[in-house]
């Protein structure tokens, strides 16, 4: 969420920042019909409560001299100042809560460093690893090979929960398992905290990381009032939601695996084959809570985190920075990581890497106390990052280590995570 005092000095910024963006807008002229509305209601129930004190100690100077009739005047018009100031406050709660959500939907300012571009095919090329995986064979997608080792089942996922749903049985449980806590494992050597936070989560913690109200279609509801989580991040970030860190010890890192649910609304036609876009999937996610000064470095250090794993399992991929058109909501600069898939002839993402600046610490006022520094409380700069997508990484193993015959290598770095397995091989 912006600042409010940031909008309504820049609008020419936050209307340049819209206009870079797809499907952003806000409505400029009814911000500050709002912000002047709320400001002088602010200034006329000040004016009232000054002569409400004033007529206050007025009736008890004209008790003590028995001028009562002139009292009893005082004390009609102080009642009077109460019921105006009562409906001027109910005005006032209308203004800020229309103010409050026009705000909320206006969408992150994008850093200075992210280029200018309509949608994800204006993404520069930051750097790549690895060489695509060529073959002397006609190669299989995942859809094929998952099924005939009996990694995957298909149709008996849709029998049970229904399209964009899949079964993992064997080997393929197995390797869902084992990328977890590979991945797992790698964060917390390197330095992050692992939680294990609850899959259905409530509309304060949504709203804090920028998903509601924007995205409220993209969501899986449950009983009372209650969703299941797009990601991590949400859990993660809002561990520390209306609370003062102590300066001294950001940056905090921390990792959680959990299942994710997303409706996938707007989809429709994308990615139907397989497990690339499904409505659940498993993910490791990677969250930090930083100064603002060194946000930045940690956005680095974040994406060098999810790179690390995929060269350890030997996977060659490719890092973008997100144009202003495809960076989303939340997120003031973003790199994608995108792995290369030979079904599609072509890298798809596995994990985005956010830094969200200060706009999701405003919406769940997490803040921080650094004595030495400064007086008061700042926002802490909050970052999130896919690490990774443990679906997509499957797929991507089937398919960049499969074989002629149709077995599928196991990476080495995955092998003591599967019993030693070295090789899958088809089961029909």
């Amino acid at each position: 969420m912006l600042d409010i005092k940031f909008v309504r000095e820049n609008p020419d910024i936050v209307d340049t920042s819209c206009a870079s963006r797809q499907n952003a807008h806000w409505d400029r002229e009814r911000f500050f019909e709002l912000d002047e509305e709320r400001r002088s209601t602010i200034t006329e129930v000040e004016r009232l409560q000054a002569d409400r004190n004033a007529a206050s100690k007025l009736i008890g100077q004209l008790m003590r001299e028995g001028r009562r009739d002139e009292a009893e005047a005082a004390k009609a018009e102080v009642a009077a100042n109460k019921r105006r100031i009562a409906k001027l406050n109910d005005r006032r709660d209308q203004t800020e809560g229309e103010l409050f959500d026009l705000l909320a939907a206006i969408p992150n300012i994008p850093h200075e460093s992210v280029p200018y571009g309509r949608d994800d095919s204006d993404n520069p090329e930051v750097r790549r690893w690895g060489e695509p995986t060529r073959f002397a064979f006609e190669p299989k997608a995942h859809w094929d090979l998952g099924p005939s080792c009996g990694m995957i089942d298909f149709d008996r996922g849709v029998k049970l929960a229904g399209t964009r749903f899949y079964l993992l049985g064997g080997t393929g449980a197995l390797m869902e398992r084992a990328l977890i806590n590979f991945f797992v494992d790698q964060h917390v050597q390197a330095g992050f905290k692992e939680w294990w936070p609850p899959v259905i989560t409530n509309h304060d913690s949504l709203f804090g990381t920028g998903q509601l109200p924007k995205f409220d279609e993209d969501l899986f509801h449950v009983n009372g009032g209650m969703y299941l989580i797009p990601t991590a991040e949400v859990m993660l970030t809002n561990i520390h939601r209306d609370e003062v860190l102590d300066g001294a010890s950001l940056p905090l890192w921390y990792t959680a695996f959990t299942p994710c649910f997303r409706e996938e609304a707007g989809s429709a036609g994308r990615d139907t084959r397989g497990i690339i876009r499904v409505h659940e999937f498993d993910k490791v996610e990677m969250v930090k809570f930083a100064r603002p000064e060194d946000s930045m470095d940690q956005l680095e250090s974040m994406v060098v985190e999810a790179e690390s794993c995929l060269q350890l399992l030997g996977l060659p991929y490719r890092v973008v920075t997100l144009c202003t058109g495809d960076l989303g909501f939340s997120a003031t600069k973003c790199y994608d990581l995108e792995v290369w898939l030979p079904s599609y002839d072509a890298y798809k993402e596995i994990s985005s890497c956010s830094n969200c600046w200060d706009f999701q610490a405003r919406r769940a006022n997490i803040r921080y106390r650094d004595p030495k520094e400064f007086k008061g409380t700042r926002l802490v700069h909050t970052l999130n990052g896919s690490g990774l997508a443990v679906g997509r990484t499957m797929a991507a193993i089937m398919e960049n280590y499969q074989n002629a015959d149709g077995s599928i290598t196991v990476p080495k770095a995955l092998r003591p995570y599967m019993r030693g397995l070295e090789a899958i091989r088809p089961e029909h």
